[in-house]
């Protein structure tokens, strides 16, 4: 029996949204007719991959002097994505490479039939991601692209796999970096187009075997030793990207600045092309940073005196080193005597991690003949302590060097 003189308790309110909106008893809500406008679906997949339509329209343009501090970074991306070559034929440099992809895509296309995997590596910055979305291109399908590291569960990669479209190409970025239990899903999906979902455990486990539509994988990564043998082996294509030439950089420098529609004279074009450590990314982020000092400073012509002011308030070099390069080489040179010495010591001294240096730094150095990878460690050649101006310590030098009380 309820106790008399207790308050009765008021109905609870309609949960209302922020606008003030009224919701239903499950929490959602529809705009009155006239007041808003629908949301758009939910893309297919939104955890670890993301599908790409390749004939998307641009986006408009924001308003002139309406949110241009939050767009800024859009454009930037946008205006990148626009500086990459859509086809093979606009796809400058890596001759082999491009030859090898034009006959498999060419082959593939007369059969009918998916092109095989392909798995690229080198250095970043020489279009390993640019040939993925090309040869979805030619290929005249959709691609999804993820990383290594956003693919966390088998189940991110199983959602994404049963989502893939006939001759769909899958894009994994850093490829080296898959968890193991994640690669193992990849093994029967790449070469049988098939995947084993189990469900339950011990005894009442049973297992599922899902076929796939035939795809395209194509791996990515700066480091090839680091991926596993089983599924290194199952690409078919395995090509290495290397750095670019001077004449090839000239090209991709024009051609973006012909984008860009920035007037650039042929010395302002060999001067970012010479700073741009053989990779295309480098020359088209000099060249934006160029143009905008060009902009501001000067007449927005890209000149040689242009160039060289511009970037040495950016702190590259003629040679193309940064600020970090030259610490690198200084740290070997002087705290190190030359070298050889390890890389640990060499990150403990600038405060960096290894994978910075070996990714960033070390390729190009090695590329320009300004260190040597020994077993006992790295060491600085003497065309680094000459560009550097630094005196290089003879052998008996080094040896004293590490006696008690001598520095």
């Amino acid at each position: 029996m309820a106790r008399e003189g207790t308050k009765k308790q008021a109905p609870n309110p309609p949960l209302r949204s922020a606008q003030g909106q009224a919701l239903n008893q499950n929490g959602s809500g529809q705009a009155q007719a006239g007041q808003g406008e629908a949301k758009s679906p939910l893309p297919p997949f939104n955890k670890g991959g993301a599908r790409e339509d390749l004939n998307r329209p641009s986006p408009p343009q924001a308003e002139k002097g309406k949110g241009q501090g939050l767009l800024k970074g859009k454009e930037e991306v946008e205006e990148a994505l626009n500086l990459r070559p859509r086809r093979l034929a606009e796809y400058i440099g890596q001759g082999q490479v491009v030859e090898s992809l034009g006959i498999a895509i060419e082959a593939a296309k007369k059969r009918g039939d998916a092109v095989d995997h392909v798995l690229l590596y080198g250095p970043p910055g020489l279009g390993k991601t640019t040939l993925a979305h090309i040869i979805a291109k030619e290929m005249d399908v959709g691609i999804v692209t993820t990383s290594g590291p956003a693919l966390e569960k088998g189940g991110d990669l199983i959602g994404i796999l049963t989502h893939l479209k006939k001759g769909d190409v899958f894009f994994i970025d850093e490829i080296h970096r898959l968890p193991r239990t994640v690669e193992e899903y990849l093994y029967s999906a790449v070469e049988d187009f098939a995947i084993s979902i189990v469900f339950d455990k011990g005894s009442h486990a049973r297992s599922y075997r899902s076929r796939l539509e035939k795809f395209t994988l194509v791996g990515a990564t700066t480091r090839a030793g680091l991926i596993s043998s089983p599924l290194r082996e199952r690409f078919g294509i395995q090509r290495a990207l290397d750095f670019y030439t001077m004449e090839e950089l000239c090209q991709v420098v024009r051609r973006s600045a012909a984008l860009l529609q920035v007037p650039a004279d042929a010395e302002g074009v060999v001067e970012i092309a010479r700073r741009s450590r053989g990779t295309p990314r480098i020359a088209n982020r000099i060249l934006r940073r160029v143009r905008d000092y060009a902009q501001v400073r000067h007449a927005g012509v890209i000149t040689r005196p242009v160039t060289q002011e511009a970037l040495e308030l950016e702190g590259i070099d003629g040679e193309g080193l940064t600020t970090l390069d030259k610490k690198f080489l200084e740290t070997v040179i002087i705290h190190y005597k030359g070298g050889p010495v390890g890389l640990e010591a060499i990150a403990a001294v600038l405060q960096e991690e290894t994978d910075t240096l070996v990714d960033m730094v070390e390729p190009f150095l090695l590329k320009a003949g300004f260190i040597l990878r020994t077993p006992k460690g790295r060491k600085a050649t003497d065309k680094a302590h000459s560009y550097l101006g630094l005196p290089n310590a003879s052998a008996e030098e080094r040896q004293l060097s590490f006696l008690p009380g001598q520095r």
